[in-house]
């Protein structure tokens, strides 16, 4: 969180002390959705969807540890003119545990999830992940070009020397009451934002309770022990659908080496867009100029 009128920031944000929210946030919050489940090979995949059948579609993925809260204050604002859904992943949010994990078993999700909801039913919808929400949008747009319109990336880093900053993996803490847990709340990786209305709803929806009383996240801590990553950097080269990478300009996954090798991976006419003063979790510390990016996009491939 950066404290206004001081030269120094905090090296990290944290839910409990929630400012009041601005009314574009709390308007988005109050629009209508479909809720439901669709089950993908033995797992229940929680869905959320915003706008009318028959609009063109939208798929938002989130990244690891996280659930379909982090796109839910900011879906209503495309559903205006797209049917959008947001989703969480096997071993995340209120979707169903596995045994093991895979970035191919979340494609097939995000393809279940499409059908379920219906956003395809005007054609094939456009995918847009953040950071590991992107490896399925790769993976969808090189296996499986003839599904999608077209695909967005947003602060998503490849595996590989590159990678100089390496998130932490999730934990299975628990918390005796939501208080302490909210407070307990962390970006991985750590950066400021402002928008402590944000964090607070993506920690709120990230809990859940256990049944003696306390309370944890909502993830499997065994997320990644074993979990196939498949060839990222081949997807990336493979892409057969438009390709937009986004990311935050002061993104620590995505700065130097990262960027230079995805630009020199990445197909020919692929577009490249900054976000001025954003971290890696764009959508927490710059949401409305994300939203502008992305209905940009959305409107040049309509």
């Amino acid at each position: 969180m950066i404290e206004r009128g001081a030269t120094s920031v905090k090296p990290d944000t944290k839910a409990g002390d929630t400012p009041a929210a601005p009314q574009w946030f709390e308007d988005a919050n109050s629009s209508p959705f479909e809720a439901g489940f669709v089950e993908v090979e033995g797992a229940q995949i929680e869905h959320r969807t915003w706008g009318e059948r028959g609009r063109p579609g939208v798929l938002l993925m989130h990244g690891n540890g996280a659930h379909l809260g982090w796109w839910s204050f900011l879906a209503p604002l495309l559903a205006t003119d797209y049917r959008v859904t947001a989703f969480s992943f096997s071993g995340m949010g209120r979707s169903s545990w596995r045994e093991a994990y895979s970035i191919g078993q979340y494609t097939r999700e995000a393809f279940a999830v499409s059908e379920a909801t219906g956003i395809d039913q005007s054609g094939p919808p456009v995918f847009i992940g953040h950071s590991l929400g992107g490896y399925p949008v790769l993976h969808a747009g090189a296996a499986h070009p003839h599904k999608l319109r077209a695909a967005v990336i947003v602060d998503s880093a490849l595996a590989g020397p590159e990678m100089t900053a390496i998130p932490s993996k999730p934990s299975g803490k628990s918390y005796p009451d939501i208080d302490t847990a909210l407070t307990r709340f962390r970006f991985s990786p750590r950066q400021p934002c402002e928008n402590a209305f944000i964090v607070e709803h993506m920690a709120r929806m990230g809990l859940g309770q256990l049944p003696d009383g306390n309370w944890t996240w909502r993830f499997d801590p065994a997320l990644w022990q074993g979990a196939e990553m498949g060839d990222l950097w081949g997807d990336l080269a493979r892409v057969g659908v438009p390709l937009a990478i986004v990311r935050g300009a002061k993104s620590d996954l995505t700065a130097g080496a990262m960027m230079r090798r995805i630009r020199g991976t990445a197909p020919e006419g692929t577009r490249f867009i900054e976000i001025p003063e954003a971290y890696h979790h764009v959508m927490a510390d710059q949401p409305l100029a994300l939203i502008a990016c992305l209905r940009t996009l959305l409107a040049a491939w309509a």
